[in-house]
């Protein structure tokens, strides 16, 4: 048998669709860190999580073996893809989106250097700023959602979040555009100060 922790995932596909079970196992190991968090920083609901996450792989599972996956070289990119599609399935059936309509501010809330170290008190209310911008981000339509939480908690670079999401980068970088945009009407409308005074 092979080391198949030193195989790539396109070998490991391979592997897992000649009959080699321990193949999966690797591509399971290796990937299912990223994936969790990825459905993780969306949901925000362990529980949905575990249940996205389960889900996620059995669909892999069975288009591999159906001999169906055809993704070569994007693994990880594949993988996430199933998972976002889980998500947007789920959120579909619950129908519960709020949109927020599109002003002229310019914006970066989550780059402002206002919001750094510094007293105790400043401490305080930017530790009140993160929580007050975490629940605005829960009211962003998903698609928007989902590029912001990608791009500032997961580190993702633009062409990332496009392969992950199925969408071109200039679809990334308009729905980036449009969170900040929406969050910042939000937190004018609701009188939410996003600085440290």
């Amino acid at each position: 048998m092979m080391q198949l922790n030193k195989m790539t995932d396109e070998q490991l596909v391979i592997a897992y669709a000649k009959g080699e079970n321990a193949a999966f196992d690797v591509l399971l190991n290796r990937h299912k860190s990223g994936v969790f968090s990825y459905i993780y920083f969306i949901v925000r609901n362990r529980e949905l999580t575990e249940d996205i996450f389960q889900e996620t792989f059995v669909k892999a599972i069975v288009t591999i073996k159906q001999d169906r996956y055809i993704e070569n070289g994007k693994f990880r990119a594949w993988i996430n893809r199933i998972a976002h599609n889980l998500i947007i399935d789920y959120y579909r059936q619950k129908k519960n989106e709020q949109t927020v309509s599109n002003d002229n501010y310019e914006f970066d809330l989550l780059n402002d250097t206002k919001i750094a170290d510094g007293t105790i008190e400043d401490t305080i209310v930017s530790d009140q700023i993160s929580s007050d911008v975490q629940h605005l981000i829960e009211l962003l339509p998903d698609n928007q959602k989902e590029v912001l939480q990608l791009r500032y908690y997961q580190d993702c670079s633009f062409k990332e979040i496009a392969d992950q999401t199925g969408v071109s980068i200039n679809t990334a970088l308009g729905r980036m555009r449009y969170a900040i945009l929406n969050i910042r009407r939000m937190a004018d409308e609701k009188q939410i100060s996003l600085t440290v005074d």
